[in-house]
């Protein structure tokens, strides 16, 4: 393999095209740039420099040499200093979150890109397995979660609560246990787990999802309100969910007696660190929520 301080020495020289001048920038003595060249001559077997009193040209070789060798040392030079680079609104940032927080935090970031035009974010809604997948695997930089992780791996930051909702069809009236059996349920991905934080904290006679009455499902975060604006049935989500329904006028959102709150968790490697581009994010995910 070339020795690559002997390669820049070399260009240096063919750039400059005079060995003191050379032996000046590179803070050597004219011997040593002298004695750099002939190692390089020797390693490749070939004359790359063809003196001629107190001038010299390249040969063939050595034009071949400056040639290839001026670009590696280039991109040497470019990968140094992308590496060493880590600017705060430029690249870009994945993120993965369940839907309700999405449609909270989407058009934010979206902002937050037209700001910064070289900011790419990358916003996927997924379930909290998979976000926790993603942040263990390093195929996330940010993985917000309603449930705090499990493994080993990933740390999980409390940074918010979003607080679960009970939305009948708008002119319902009060909801008892015995009119929600009647609307029945409107499930969806984490039908059941929100509807048993909520109805078992308010209801005594509910006991397990189960036993609702379903009316029908969707797992797309945005249309799970759908059915109940036309009457189908109730349901329960999240308040950025619910905030973000355009039809508010045709659903009735019903505080309890006992409220109940998820924990919003923000989720990283356990020992990573972030760039600088990620704790942009970050802190505008923290101001928001």
């Amino acid at each position: 393999m070339i020795n690559l301080v002997w390669l820049r020495t070399f260009c240096t020289l063919a750039d400059i095209g005079h060995f003191t001048r050379t032996a000046e920038k590179l803070h050597m003595t004219q011997s040593g740039v002298s004695q750099h060249i002939s190692k390089l001559e020797a390693q490749l077997k070939q004359t790359l420099i063809q003196r001629e009193e107190k001038q010299f040209s390249l040969s063939q070789a050595g034009e071949q040499l400056y040639i290839r060798g001026r670009s590696i040392l280039d991109d040497l030079t470019d990968l140094e200093q992308t590496i060493g680079d880590d600017p705060a609104f430029e690249g870009c940032v994945r993120i993965q979150s369940p839907g309700s927080l999405g449609l909270k935090l989407y058009p934010y970031l979206l902002a937050l890109q037209d700001k910064y035009p070289k900011l790419v974010i990358d916003h996927r809604f997924a379930p909290n397995t998979k976000i926790e997948q993603a942040v263990s695997n390093k195929s996330v930089d940010i993985g917000l979660m309603t449930v705090k992780s499990q493994l080993e791996e990933v740390h999980s930051e409390a940074i918010a609560k979003e607080q679960l909702l009970l939305i009948t069809p708008a002119g319902s009236g009060q909801p008892t246990w015995q009119s929600l059996n009647e609307l029945g349920f409107i499930d969806h991905p984490d039908g059941n787990h929100h509807a048993s934080l909520l109805l078992g904290a308010n209801y005594a006679e509910f006991g397990h999802a189960n036993m609702l009455k379903k009316k029908g499902f969707s797992n797309q975060i945005g249309l799970i309100l759908q059915p109940v604006a036309m009457g189908f049935g109730f349901t329960v989500l999240p308040a950025h969910a619910v905030e973000a329904f355009a039809q508010q006028s045709k659903v009735a959102i019903h505080s309890l007696a006992q409220p109940v709150f998820e924990t919003v968790y923000l989720c990283k490697r356990q020992s990573s660190s972030r760039p600088k581009r990620v704790e942009t994010v970050v802190q505008e995910i923290c101001n928001l929520l």
